[in-house]
């Protein structure tokens, strides 16, 4: 029994210096239990004390010199496209942005959606598409549009010179077109300056697509002509993007495209990855705030 407790001892020691040697603890506390089965050696058969090793649940205490390296990295990450948010999901079941596309800008209200790849507003040449609340896209009245040729990497048309797209939702509806490329603005909120992005130009449309209000779908998904990875592949943002909903009874909302600035006195924790994410509450401060 001895050699037993000798050798959970030494694999224990040896376990718990690898983890301060790797950043994972920054020590152990000593402790007599008495009576108490231990997480390393067994209770004795006689009642005697033993000493039981515990580990903390905080990380080292080096964190402030890589918090630092962390801040310095979000500080100098590229511009982002601040856009506002409009409609709620209580009257009309979604959250829409306005985005600008083509030169001339030519404004359009798209439903902000994380499941989907695609950009598209509805096309001038599109004879099934609904009645939105802003005119269809003029692709002959942009200068700086074109059309995406049809090669390997996409479906193409009947007559084999465009890529096309084709998106069917869960609801039954869906949406087809071309895809074309142009000048998108994000607004006057805007820190990111327009940016040339493959979009989609509807030419049919079917099921709520067809009968909402809102003029098409902001995709912000993963896949090569969404909109955000097109702008992380230009590298002009950073691989992220924020949603804010102002929520249910009053609409409204916040939107981000790449990383977000922290202030100056923002302070950080480190973040462990396992099965779940964990971290380190230093303070927790509850304010009442009453508008006036």
């Amino acid at each position: 029994m001895a050699w037993q407790q000798f050798t959970i001892t030494l694999v224990s020691l040896s376990l718990i210096s690898l983890l301060i040697r790797y950043g994972v603890v920054s020590g152990i506390r000593i402790s007599d239990v008495s009576n108490i089965s231990s997480g390393f050696l067994p209770s004795p058969a006689d009642g005697s004390r033993h000493t039981n090793m515990l580990l903390p649940l905080f990380p080292p205490k080096d964190t402030s010199r890589r918090a630092e390296i962390s801040r310095r990295h979000l500080q100098k990450s590229p511009a982002s496209a601040r856009m506002s948010l409009h409609d709620d999901l209580l009257i009309n079941g979604y959250y829409t942005t306005h985005i600008w596309i083509g030169t001339p800008p030519q404004k359009f209200a798209l439903i902000v959606d994380t499941g989907s790849t695609v950009t598209y507003v509805p096309c001038s040449s599109c004879e099934k598409c609904g009645n939105h609340q802003d005119p269809k896209f003029q692709p002959e009245k942009s200068s700086t549009y074109q059309s995406v040729k049809c090669d390997k990497t996409c479906p193409c048309d009947l007559k084999r010179q465009q890529c096309i797209y084709e998106r069917r939702y869960a609801e039954m509806s869906s949406s087809f077109g071309l895809l074309g490329e142009d000048v998108i603005s994000f607004g006057n909120l805007s820190e990111l300056g327009p940016q040339r992005a493959v979009f989609g130009c509807e030419i049919a449309e079917t099921g709520d697509l067809y009968s909402q209000r809102a003029d098409g779908i902001m995709g912000l998904g993963r896949g090569d002509v969404s909109i955000v990875d097109q702008l992380v592949g230009k590298h002009v943002i950073s691989d992220s993007f924020s949603l804010c909903y102002g929520g249910m009874d009053f609409g409204g909302g916040a939107m981000v495209l790449g990383g977000i600035k922290p202030p100056a006195h923002m302070v950080f924790t480190k973040s462990y990855f396992g099965r779940r994410y964990v971290l380190e509450i230093i303070e927790y401060i509850h304010r009442n705030v009453r508008s006036s």
